[in-house]
């Protein structure tokens, strides 16, 4: 590689080492496996339901059925009125392969569809790995929910002393 005039020859060496990115199909579909049955746990009567409520801490969390085909579901996930400023209004939608056994998220936020990996820096700024890291936080939001839900009645008062799942 031949060195431009001008430039420094630590950046080059720094250029040479760098390793291309490859993505770990094995972890996400790991996580997309677990994800399945954290989904499944928070809306067990997806099936016979299109929507569901929680309240998490001052969050209420809602899950809705947009799509049911053979073997696929299409989910919305809301948070609104949640305390922390960042994660105050929270929608996710994703896709369930019942087959796979499988939930992958489709869109985050106001982002459409992600591509598994991206060179970087790229025109959106999306990390190389986006459509992993959006996946692992849906991880840990579905496991929140789990964790700290609790499911709200007809007339808006929650249940009390029951937990999702």
């Amino acid at each position: 590689m031949p060195i431009a005039r001008g430039t420094a020859p630590e950046l080059v060496v720094q250029k040479l080492k760098r390793k291309p990115f490859k993505l770990d199909l094995t972890e996400l579909h790991a996580i997309c496996d677990a994800n399945y049955a954290r989904l499944l746990r928070l809306f067990p009567d997806y099936e016979n339901c299109n929507s569901r409520e929680l309240l998490v801490g001052a969050a209420k969390v809602h899950l809705s059925v947009v799509e049911r085909c053979r073997y696929t579901t299409m989910f919305h996930l809301y948070q609104q009125r949640a305390d922390s400023r960042w994660l105050g209004m929270l929608r996710v939608e994703v896709r369930a392969y019942h087959d796979m056994r499988m939930l992958e998220v489709t869109v985050f936020q106001s982002s459409r569809r992600v591509a598994a990996r991206y060179q970087y820096p790229n025109e959106r700024m999306f990390a190389q790995d986006e459509k992993y890291q959006q996946n692992r936080f849906l991880a840990d939001w579905l496991e929140h929910c789990l964790q700290n839900g609790r499911a709200q009645l007809e007339g808006g008062a929650p249940v009390t002393g029951s937990r999702s799942g």
